[in-house]
Order: C-alpha cells, then sequence, then structure tokens
C-alpha cells in the first residue's frame, strides 16, 4: 500500500515522535475505548507499563508526561505548546490527571513501571495500559506499539492477519519499482504521481491546502527556532546556536548570496531540531528526531534554486509530494524507528526523501529521482541511534544538518547521470531494513552504546 503524505508529514510535538507523540496517540486512543464502554468515570487507577526504548530513554524523550497528557484525552496535532507546558505543570503540582479532561485520579510519572529490559515481541517500543475500578476488577486494557513517526499500532492490530486485497484499478504503489512503473505508464513525475495517489480520496485543492500547511508549520518552527537563545532542557546543558547563527548570518548574506547556500541549510535544520528538542510545536518528516532535514533541503529548493524562487508555493507542494512518495517506501518496507532500525531509519529515510524532492524540483526524471533517493540512503546505512543522556540532542541536532547537506548532495549527484545506476532504492531499502536487524540493541535508542556511553552526560568544562 501507499502511505500518505499526510501521515508522513503530520503535525506534533517533541521531542520524539516515537517516543512523544506516539505514546500520547495511544493513550488518546485508550481513553476513547473507555469513553466507548462508558467506563471512565468508573475507573479509580490506571497501569501504565513501559517497555523497551520506551522506558529506557522516555525520562529524556518527554514519554512519561506524554502519556498522561494522552490519557487526558490530549492529541499532539491539536495541543498548544503554551497548554502542554500548563498541564504539565499542573499535573506534577497536585499528583492528579483529569482521565479524559473530566475525571480526576491519582497518577503522576514517578507511578509509571518502566521495563527497559523488556521487548515486547512485535516492536521495543511497547506500552500496556490498564484501567481498574475501586475494587480492582479490570475495566479496559490493551498494548500498544509505537513505530516510528508517530503511527500507532495496538496489539490487536498486529495480531489480524486479514489479508489486504489490491485495487487493480488503484494508483498505490509498494516498491520502487513499481513507482517507477507507474510514473511510465501515466507518463508523470514521482510528484505527479503521489498527487494522483492522494487524489483518490481528497480534492486536488485540499490537497495543496494541507500541504502549504504542513509547510507553514516547518517555517514558522523554523522562525521559532532562530529567535530563541538560552539552553536546551535537560542534563546536557546544550546551548541553542541557531539564534546567533541565524543574526550573523543576517549580517553577513543580506541578498542571499549562493556561497551561503550551506550556511542557511545548516541554520534551518538546526533551528528545527532545536525546537524540537525543547519540546515545541514540530512536523514529523518522517519522525521528531529527523525533522530538519525536509524543511532544510525544502529552504534549498525554495530560495537557491530557479523553480523555487518563481513559485514557491508549487515548489513546496512538488517537493513535499516526491518525499512523501519515497518515505512511504520506507514506511511500509523497512521502518522509520531508530528504535527498530537505529538513525538510519530516521536521518537516513529523511535525507532520501529529502533528496528526493529536490531532484523533483530540479526537473529529474523518476529514474534521476529514485537515483537521489537511493544515493541518500546508501550512504547512511549503519547509523546508530546513540542519543547522550536520552535527549534529542546529541548527536542528533547536528545529524540533521549533516544530513540535509547529504541530501542536497545526493540529488545533484543524480542530475548529473541519465538515471541509471547499479543499486536500486528497492536494495538499499532492503539493506537497510536487515542492517537493522542485525544491529546490537544498544544501537537502537536505548542510549546504552555509542556516544551515549562514552561521553559522559555530567562534567564540569574547564
Amino acid at each position: 500500500m501507499t502511505i500518505s503524505v499526510f501521515d508522513l508529514f503530520s503535525v506534533g510535538i517533541g521531542p520524539s515522535s516515537s517516543h512523544t507523540v506516539g505514546p500520547m496517540r495511544a493513550a488518546a486512543r485508550f481513553v476513547d475505548d473507555l469513553q466507548t464502554l462508558a467506563a471512565v468515570d468508573a475507573v479509580a487507577d490506571v497501569r501504565a507499563d513501559l517497555y523497551g526504548s520506551l522506558a529506557a530513554t522516555g525520562a529524556g524523550h518527554g514519554t512519561f508526561t506524554a502519556v498522561l497528557l494522552g490519557l487526558e484525552g490530549h492529541r499532539p496535532e491539536e495541543i498548544l505548546s503554551a497548554d502542554l507546558e500548563a498541564r504539565v505543570d499542573a499535573m506534577r503540582a497536585t499528583g492528579t490527571i483529569q482521565l479524559a479532561g473530566t475525571h480526576p485520579i491519582r497518577l503522576s510519572e514517578q507511578d509509571l513501571i518502566l521495563r527497559p529490559l523488556t521487548i515486547l515481541p512485535f516492536h521495543p517500543n511497547g506500552m500496556t495500559l490498564t484501567a481498574v475500578d475501586a475494587d480492582g476488577r479490570e475495566l479496559h486494557r490493551q498494548t500498544y506499539f509505537s513505530v516510528g513517526g508517530g503511527f500507532v499500532v495496538s496489539e490487536a492490530e498486529t495480531l489480524d492477519a486479514t489479508p489486504r486485497t489490491a485495487d487493480p484499478q488503484s494508483l498505490a504503489f509498494g516498491s520502487g519499482k513499481e513507482l517507477l512503473e507507474l510514473c511510465h505508464r501515466r507518463t508523470c513525475s514521482v510528484g505527479e504521481l503521489m498527487l494522483a495517489v492522494e487524489c483518490e480520496n481528497r480534492a486536488e485543492d485540499e490537497v495543496r491546502r494541507r500541504l502549504l500547511h504542513i509547510r507553514d508549520v516547518m517555517v514558522e518552527c523554523e522562525k521559532r527556532g532562530v529567535s530563541r537563545a538560552g539552553y536546551l532542557p535537560g542534563t546536557l546543558r546544550v546551548r541553542r546556536r541557531a539564534k546567533d547563527w541565524y543574526d550573523r548570518l543576517i549580517a553577513e548574506d543580506p541578498d542571499r548570496l549562493p556561497e551561503f547556500a550551506v550556511d542557511w541549510v545548516n541554520l534551518v535544520a538546526l533551528a528545527v531540531n532545536e525546537e524540537n528538542a525543547s519540546g515545541g510545536r514540530i512536523v514529523t518528516a518522517p519522525t521528531n528526531g529527523a525533522a530538519g532535514i525536509v524543511p532544510a533541503v525544502l529552504h534549498y529548493a525554495v530560495h537557491y534554486t530557479d523553480t523555487g524562487r518563481r513559485d514557491p508555493d508549487g515548489t513546496a507542494v512538488r517537493f513535499l509530494l516526491a518525499a512523501g512518495a519515497i518515505g512511504s517506501l520506507y514506511k511500509e518496507r523497512a521502518s522509520i524507528s531508530g528504535a527498530e532500525v537505529g538513525c538510519q531509519g530516521e536521518v537516513g529515510s529523511a535525507a532520501s526523501m529529502a533528496a528526493a524532492g529536490l531532484a523533483e524540483i530540479l526537473g529529474g526524471t523518476p529514474e534521476q529521482v529514485e537515483n537521489a533517493a537511493e544515493i541518500a540512503m546508501e550512504h547512511s546505512l549503519g547509523l546508530t541511534c546513540d542519543p547522550i543522556g536520552g535527549l534529542v540532542q546529541i548527536p542528533c541536532i547536528e545529524r540533521n544538518a549533516i544530513s540535509a547537506g547529504k541530501a542536497i548532495n545526493a540529488a545533484r549527484m543524480a542530475l548529473r547521470g541519465d538515471g541509471s545506476h547499479h543499486v536500486t532504492l528497492d536494495q538499499v531499502i532492503e539493506t537497510m531494513r536487515t542492517t537493522g536487524a542485525d544491529m546490537l540493541a544498544k544501537y537502537k535508542e536505548t542510549s546504552t552504546g555509542g556516544l551515549a556511553v562514552n561521553v559522559p552526560v555530567n562534567y564540569v568544562e574547564c
């Protein structure tokens, strides 16, 4: 099947799509079930068991507060930063939550049960929620998996083996090969094919309007990032750099000269990911940990290409559609979860998507777009997820800037060729999947390997 671009690019909050956005959505779904059962008022307690990576790095990823906010009925695409902070402060002050927004129960971050060494069979990001009444009788119990990019599946859904029947008239594609075949059959670009796929479910005007809204949220995030100074939250005391960089770039490059393009790309990636690290409003692209790459390369496409300067709105729409087409393949055929395949699934997938988007804007053929996506991932293979202190800060923020540059280079390399290449996108996606399966768990968002153990968290600089 083809994952919608609006599932890959969704508005949420930082710092993590799999550890913040997903758990909040799962808890909100649990509350929806309680409301369907008319059981909310009978709930005396909710038990929350977090497994694997959610437990191992949940403290630094905002998982615990996300679960509580979800149990109150909040959703990441709706809650504003100010409201979030107010609710977190109130919950911490009282030790209670408002279940479904109306029913007070005693529950705090300290009440969550952490099982970092227990990995549930389906996915490393597992959580079980159980609601009981005053007599201890179970009212509802469900296990959820946060599988990356804010996507959530319940245990019941993982057990559903009903095969999906493909519609022979559908434009859906499940591989790079099928994508290219459809482009040739319709004589269209990758972005045009993805637009047709989206228009099977909604009007073209709505598709364009929603894509421009996603673009606008990305730009707003960037603007907040370059306006805020100080330190990011957490024990690392990471200083925000985007504002200082922005002030200097504005002074050095008032006319936006081409020789400063890389500096602006780095700045956008940095600004977006600093906002993400602080729990700000973000667009998963396709994850929060990799959220700066697509906006940074889109910034390049709009400001440093002829097409982008002539038609910035049309460029944003085409870019996001082509990027979404490639992102769908990673979500369907492999994984975009750092806890499952390492950072190659997050920044690697984002770089591949961004490279495809830029190649589309540069006038690339479907083969050149596919080649650009392949190049970006081929040189991200094996990338580990080892956040220091369990925070989405080091090496995550700089890694977004580096990978944005990689995406631009991949697109330009592909456009110099004729689209023919030895390694296909399908082959590199499969290689990423199997590499992730072979990767030791300590390199997959557990903060038990790599930089996370070789760089001390609490130290005094001299």
